[in-house]
């Protein structure tokens, strides 16, 4: 399948040492984030290199290749490999009992792509991906400066509930961050960054369905939610804690605190989306989409 995408034509490159003021959130959604992915390398084909990046779930490992300067490595391993086994699939399930094979990504990508770690680790900038806790069933942030391998917390970050195994970090397990904290710019106004720029890859209108009863089926799901109640009752909360984020941010993009980048049209892409035609797409339109506001945003930024 791979053969129908014309890989010349992704963007490549490395990001200028230019650093931007600001905080870029990324949002998760799985395959989705080939939305994030176009978005942010636009930004750096633009030089807009933010001095915090956060990101959850799929936005941890969007936000890697971002802080690193990797233009178009991460669209280009998502067009390349989603039909390799070991990334995403029956050798991931067998050598990692997930479906998601994070080792083969995280570590064994560099075969193929080098992730450059001295620039993701260079002081320069900051770096943090969101987890959560399911003791505790609360979100954790991890900066990338934490001691021990911050490739787990992106593991952990993007770990969807019943797909993958939970993460151990320190004395607890840890899964997919966007359980309890989906879109966490208010942990970037709580720091004090004053530019909070967010990347989304749902449209803005947005919200989760709310319905009882499918709550209560997830609640019933698995024996990880009988020993993780604290788990159960987050995941049970998620969709209105997704729409209450929603909704302020709204209101927060028309008060001008905070600049969003969303898809300007309804997203097909699904969480394990197979179509790479789909998946190229995406990708294209979030850069396109951030391109074009990419007058506005230096407009904002300005202010």
């Amino acid at each position: 399948m791979s053969t129908k995408i014309n890989f010349d034509k992704l963007p490549t490159g490395t990001a200028s040492q230019d650093i931007t003021k600001g905080c870029l959130i990324i949002e998760g959604g799985a395959f989705r984030g080939t939305y994030a992915q176009g978005v942010a390398d636009c930004l750096m084909k633009n030089n807009l290199n933010f001095e915090c990046t956060v990101g959850c779930s799929a936005g941890a490992l969007n936000g890697m290749n971002y802080v690193s300067g990797q233009i178009g490595r991460g669209i280009m391993i998502n067009l390349k490999f989603r039909h390799d086994s070991r990334y995403v699939g029956l050798k991931a399930i067998r050598h990692e009992r997930g479906i998601i094979g994070f080792d083969f990504l995280l570590n064994g990508m560099d075969q193929y792509t080098r992730f450059n770690e001295e620039q993701f680790y260079s002081k320069n900038r900051r770096f943090v991906a969101v987890a959560t806790d399911i003791k505790a069933g609360q979100a954790r942030y991890f900066d990338k400066e934490m001691d021990g391998n911050f490739k787990s917390v992106i593991q952990a970050s993007a770990s969807m509930p019943f797909f993958s195994k939970p993460v151990p970090i320190g004395d607890s397990l840890y899964l997919d961050g966007g359980i309890t904290d989906s879109i966490p710019y208010q942990w970037a106004i709580n720091q004090g960054y004053k530019k909070v720029i967010v990347i989304r890859t749902r449209e803005d209108s947005y919200r989760k369905s709310t319905d009882k009863k499918r709550s209560s089926d997830i609640l019933s799901h698995s024996r990880l939610l009988k020993q993780y109640p604290a788990l159960g009752e987050a995941l049970s909360d998620r969709p209105k804690m997704y729409n209450r984020q929603c909704d302020r941010l709204d209101w927060l993009v028309k008060s001008g605190q905070v600049f969003r980048i969303s898809p300007s049209k309804h997203v097909t892409v699904g969480r394990l989306e197979p179509n790479l035609s789909k998946l190229e797409q995406l990708y294209w339109a979030g850069y396109e989409d951030a391109q074009n506001q990419l007058a506005n945003l230096n407009d904002y930024l300005k202010k």
